[in-house]
C-alpha cells in the first residue's frame, strides 16, 4: 500500500512539475536551428510558422541557419544542446534520408532527437529549367537525355541524398536515362545554379520556385504530384507529359528537440505549432507552396518518423546509392 501511494505521489509531483515548466516556458529566446541556407523552401516555412508561434508565446524565436552536409551540421548542434526547449530544429525529409546515405552519422537520428510535430507535408515537386535549356516539356527533357549519352544533362540538388536528389534519380531510372548530378549546399544555391545555367534543371519543392516561374526566370516543365498543382494549373504532371505512372509526393517539414527534453515542453510546442497552422495567413503560405499543414501529436510524429527512416532506407537501396 505504501509503495502504491509513493508511486502515485511521485506521478502527481511529476505532473505538477511538468505543468509548472510548461507555464513558465520559455524563459529566454528560443533558437530554432535551420540546417539549410536562407531563402529555400524549408527556410521560408520555418520563418512563417516561427513568427506566429513567437507571437503566441510572447517570447522571441531566433532563426539560426547552419547549412551544410545535407542538414547534418545543424542537426548535430541541436543534438548536443541542453534539452530545455530553448534550442530546436526545423528540418526536412533529409533527416530521415541521411541514415541511409551516410555510413556513419555523428548522432543517432531516432534516439538523440525528440519529434515535436510534423509541420506540413508536400504535395509534389516542380521540375524547373532555365530559359536557355532546349526542353519545353518533360517529354523533351527525356528525348534530350537519350539523344547524346556522351554529354549527359546536368541536374542540381540541395545535396547528396537530399530528397531533391533522390526524386531525380527515381525519375532517371523510370525514364531510362543517365544524367549528371551536381549537389549544392541547400535549395537556394541549387536553384540559383539552374537560373545561372550551371545546371539545366532540377526537381524542387514549389515554394522556392513559384515566384521565379511566374516572373519568367524559370520554366516549369512538370509537377510530380498525382494531380496538377492549383497554383500553376497550366503545368502538367509528369504522368501527363511523357512518363505514365510516375508520381512522387514532396517531402515534409518537422520540428525536433534534443532527446530528454521534458514532455511538458514538447507538448506545449506541439500545441503552439498546431495553433499557428490554423492561422489563415500561415496556412496560405503553406498551401500556396504546395504543402498541407499538419501539426500532428508528438506520439504520431515519433511513429511517422520511424516509418520515414525505413521508407527512405528502402528507396536508397532500390536505386543502389552507395553510402558516403
Amino acid at each position: 500500500m505504501r509503495n502504491r501511494l509513493a508511486l502515485w505521489g511521485g506521478l502527481l509531483l511529476a505532473l505538477v512539475a511538468g505543468s509548472a515548466i510548461a507555464q513558465t516556458y520559455p524563459t529566454r529566446p528560443i533558437r530554432l536551428v535551420m540546417p539549410f541556407a536562407p531563402g529555400g523552401t524549408a527556410d521560408i516555412n520555418a520563418r512563417t510558422v516561427a513568427a506566429q508561434v513567437e507571437r503566441q508565446l510572447g517570447g522571441t524565436i531566433v532563426i539560426d541557419n547552419r547549412d551544410g552536409a545535407n542538414g547534418i551540421i545543424g542537426t548535430q548542434i541541436v543534438v548536443h544542446s541542453a534539452p530545455d526547449g530553448h534550442t530546436l530544429l526545423h528540418t526536412t525529409t533529409s533527416i530521415a534520408i541521411n541514415p541511409a546515405v551516410h555510413r556513419k552519422l555523428p548522432y543517432d537520428t531516432l534516439k538523440d532527437l525528440e519529434p515535436i510535430t510534423f509541420v506540413a507535408l508536400g504535395g509534389g515537386y516542380v521540375v524547373v529549367s532555365n530559359q536557355a535549356f532546349g526542353a519545353r516539356s518533360m517529354r523533351d527533357l527525356i528525348q534530350l537525355a537519350k539523344k547524346d549519352k556522351m554529354k549527359p544533362l546536368a541536374y542540381g540538388s540541395a545535396g547528396i541524398g537530399n530528397s531533391t536528389h533522390l526524386v531525380t534519380e527515381m525519375f532517371s531510372r523510370a525514364a531510362g536515362v543517365s544524367m549528371t548530378h551536381v549537389p549544392y549546399k541547400g535549395v537556394a544555391p541549387s536553384l540559383n545554379a539552374v537560373i545561372a545555367g550551371e545546371v539545366q534543371f532540377m526537381f524542387i519543392p514549389p515554394t522556392a520556385a513559384v515566384q521565379h516561374i511566374k516572373s519568367g526566370l524559370l520554366r516549369a516543365l512538370a509537377f510530380t504530384g498525382k494531380t496538377r498543382w492549383p497554383v500553376l494549373p497550366d503545368v502538367p504532371t509528369v504522368m501527363e507529359s511523357g512518363l505514365p505512372g510516375f508520381h512522387k509526393d514532396a517531402g515534409w517539414n518537422a520540428w525536433f528537440a534534443p532527446a530528454k527534453t521534458p514532455a511538458s515542453i514538447i507538448a506545449r510546442l506541439q500545441a503552439e505549432v498546431r495553433k499557428a497552422l490554423d492561422v489563415p495567413r500561415v496556412r496560405e503560405v503553406f498551401t500556396n507552396g504546395g504543402y498541407d499543414p499538419l501539426g500532428n501529436t508528438p506520439t504520431e510524429a515519433r511513429e511517422f518518423m520511424r516509418a520515414e527512416v525505413k521508407l527512405y532506407g528502402d528507396i536508397v537501396r532500390a536505386i543502389q546509392l552507395a553510402p558516403q
